[in-house]
């Protein structure tokens, strides 16, 4: 058996069902490009039956993109299947993932199905997919909840429609490890022509027990992972790429397998993940999170000055967290910026980079030093987001323990300037009171978060929000110096994000 397990990232379409996590189509590329960089085997770009929006990002990832294979969800169905082909059909490894509900209680109140009807529908769609590619995936939906028997034969008959990949899912996030490696091993000893298809596994944390489940399956024989970065996903989220990715380089002795991940470019790439979909990794997360290399404990700072292995099981290297980073200042040049934006996966075209360096000059006189995390700022800022119906133009604000907090704002919608003024509980509600009165807008504020980028006074807040309205969810995010012009940025951020929900709705979602 191959000692190589393969990465399926799924971040631009499971990844995306995070509550409010939509990407615009730039975004998509942008991540796409640093993806691949960081050496997935597959990156599954979208469903593109969901949404016309799905169907142009996946082809443009797929068109861009010069080694990775890149996979298009669909439905066992012909609609879907076309769908899926048109939207890859120019990349250089396409390829096609068709799924359908295998559990009893789907095919009872989902599908209205029976069994041997969902065989042949699975079998269809792969015969019909395997027309337009060699590389079809099926999945099992709801998979760790499914007769194992059942499982091996739906499985077999799809390997002999011609599927290269099966992927069994634990969808709701509802299995024990050790019951989910047993079910693994079953599968791979029963299914009929198993060693002609690789066996995949696609986890949900709702138990938290997603990158756990993963590592059972891949033990006893399982060789492709699919994950996301960061974890994020629909619900409580999927397994960790950086997780499973990490576990299998540091504990090697005990699970004897490799991937084809860079993993120096893991914490670029989450910070990216971070930036575009505005959710911020908790602190104590795994491998990326900002404690996850900190050492408070008088005696793990001991240990650590004698040895860093007395208490770090890695290097805060191996994943790209350099702890000697290029400070720049007001005076550095555009060889400099060009040179930092380089090394942090950001290949700029010149206009790109004027734009960025304006913000850079203007960052720079604000503070003494710019560090990476304000580059990436800058970067997302300037360049990642396309053009916005709203945009900041002015912010004056008033407030004290004597004064009514007021707040004064110009705003930009589709070009047109409009100004106007309110009060409110402080400065933050009195500026949002004013710009939902200006953008006509009914939202409601579901959180509002504040963080600091770096240490210092002089360090860029980040504000995200999370904001409803016609029950659509969207995450804004913006960051300044100043914490309550932050505070306004990442609210007409999370304005915009919703005006782009509205203007590119979703049909359907499905998760795997």
């Amino acid at each position: 058996m191959s000692d190589r397990v393969y990465i399926f990232d799924t971040t631009l379409r499971d990844g995306e069902q995070s509550p409010g996590a939509s990407m615009n189509t730039a975004e998509k590329l942008r991540l796409a490009t640093q993806l691949e960089k960081l050496g997935v085997d597959v990156l599954e770009a979208g469903f593109p039956a969901a949404s016309e929006g799905d169907f142009e990002a996946v082809s443009r990832i797929a068109s861009k993109l010069e080694k990775t294979e890149v996979a298009a969800l669909c439905r066992a169905n012909k609609h879907d299947i076309d769908k899926a082909w048109g939207a890859v059909q120019h990349a250089v490894k396409p390829k096609i993932h068709t799924f359908i509900a295998t559990s009893d209680i789907h095919l009872k109140y989902k599908l209205n199905m029976t069994r041997d009807e969902v065989v042949q529908a699975a079998v269809d769609a792969v015969k019909y997919a395997k027309t337009f590619t060699e590389s079809v995936e099926f999945s099992a939906e709801d998979g760790s909840r499914s007769d194992r028997d059942f499982l091996c034969k739906i499985f077999g008959a799809a390997i002999e429609a011609g599927a290269t990949v099966v992927n069994l899912p634990d969808t709701v996030g509802y299995a024990i490890p050790s019951e989910f490696a047993e079910l693994a091993k079953y599968v791979i000893e029963h299914t009929p022509n198993m060693h002609k298809a690789i066996l995949s596994i696609h986890c949900h944390n709702d138990l938290g027990l997603a990158t756990a489940n993963t590592l059972a399956a891949i033990g006893v024989g399982a060789r492709q992972a699919e994950v996301t970065v960061n974890g994020i996903g629909e619900r409580a989220g999927n397994t960790s790429l950086e997780e499973v990715v990490m576990a299998l380089r540091t504990r090697n002795n005990y699970m004897p397998m490799h991937t084809g991940i860079v993993t120096e470019n893991i914490y670029p790439v989450s910070r990216l993940v971070s930036m575009i979909t505005g959710i911020i990794v908790q602190p104590n997360k795994a491998i990326v999170g900002a404690n996850a290399f900190a050492h408070e404990a008088g005696i793990h700072q001991d240990g650590m000055l004698k040895n860093p292995m007395t208490y770090e099981i890695m290097s805060p290297e191996s994943i790209g967290l350099n702890t000697s980073k290029l400070v720049l200042g007001k005076h550095s040049g555009r060889h400099a910026l060009r040179s930092r934006l380089k090394e942090l996966g950001y290949d700029l075209s010149d206009e790109e980079l004027n734009t960025v360096f304006t913000k850079f000059k203007e960052l720079a006189d604000k503070k003494k030093h710019v560090v990476d995390e304000d580059l990436e700022v800058i970067v997302t800022e300037g360049v990642l987001r396309t053009a916005e119906i709203f945009t900041l133009e002015y912010l004056h604000v008033s407030a004290g323990t004597s004064v009514m907090p007021m707040a004064s704002v110009e705003l930009s919608i589709n070009g047109r300037k409009v100004r106007g003024a309110d009060w409110g509980n402080g400065p933050i509600d009195s500026a949002y009171n004013t710009i939902a009165k200006l953008t006509g807008t009914e939202s409601e504020l579901l959180r509002f978060t504040v963080s600091a980028l770096t240490g210092g006074t002089d360090a860029q807040g980040e504000v995200t929000v999370r904001l409803r309205e016609n029950g659509l969810v969207a995450l804004g995010r913006g960051s300044d110096p100043d914490i309550i012009t932050a505070s306004v940025k990442a609210y007409v951020n999370g304005l915009n994000r919703l005006e782009y929900l509205k203007t590119h709705p979703v049909t359907d979602r499905q998760t795997v």
